[in-house]
């Protein structure tokens, strides 16, 4: 039996179909501990590191030869921050040009349980970021742009690997996308539920009953 995530290739990104349901958790190594909480596997980890891959590729064409901070947005984005910049130095060692990149990390807490806070919050300073270019990694960019410009920084580049379809959407668009998705709650590849699930390699779509058993 053949299986098939329903993808489409748009200008940039991936899409993700709404009716799209993801793989049997069972053919996949699933960490024990969270067996009973997954209702699917949405997308492989092999998907988003090849996926990932790409998007470094597509970054080192358009920046030229500018020096990037490289800012991660803490914690959802740290594992997609990791492989892509892994990408990255592998593309600056074995590539016909390379690039300096400096490394810097911003936290943002923007979700309770499975919905957004009405206040976002956002820690760290961000000075160092004068003048430089910056390619970000995360989600609830409106506020953190808002909070870069005070910084004046010559150009900013937003790569997120996921971008849901959903009603909420204030219209944003990161410049480099992996995934457009439905609107799905999503867990694993270090997105979490209250802090839980970070430890899954592949990104899953979580039981209801789970959802109750983690609340806060």
């Amino acid at each position: 039996m053949a299986l098939f995530l329903l993808l489409e290739l748009f200008p940039f990104h991936l899409q993700i179909r709404d009716e799209e349901s993801g793989y049997n958790k069972n053919l996949f190594c699933i960490p024990k501990h969270y067996e009973e909480d997954l209702e699917r596997v949405f997308i492989p980890h092999g998907l988003i590191l090849d996926r990932t891959e790409r998007l470094a590729r597509d970054i080192m064409q358009d920046m030229g030869s500018h020096h990037i901070v490289a800012l991660c947005v803490l914690k959802g984005g740290y594992k997609f921050f990791a492989d892509l910049l892994d990408h990255i130095k592998a593309l600056n060692q074995n590539g016909d040009k390379s690039v300096p990149i400096t490394v810097d990390f911003v936290r943002i807490k923007s979700y309770c349980n499975d919905s957004p806070t009405e206040k976002i919050s956002i820690g760290e300073e961000l000075s160092t970021l004068n003048g430089k270019d910056v390619i970000e990694t995360g989600r609830t960019m409106k506020a953190l742009l808002s909070k870069l410009k005070d910084n004046k920084p010559k150009m900013v580049k937003v790569v997120s690997l996921l971008v849901k379809r959903t009603h909420q959407s204030s219209g944003y668009r990161p410049d480099y996308i992996g995934f457009e998705i439905p609107d799905k709650f999503v867990v694993g590849y270090a997105l979490d539920y209250n802090e839980y699930f970070r430890d899954l390699n592949h990104i899953c779509i979580l039981k209801e009953k789970a959802k109750e058993k983690y609340r806060i």
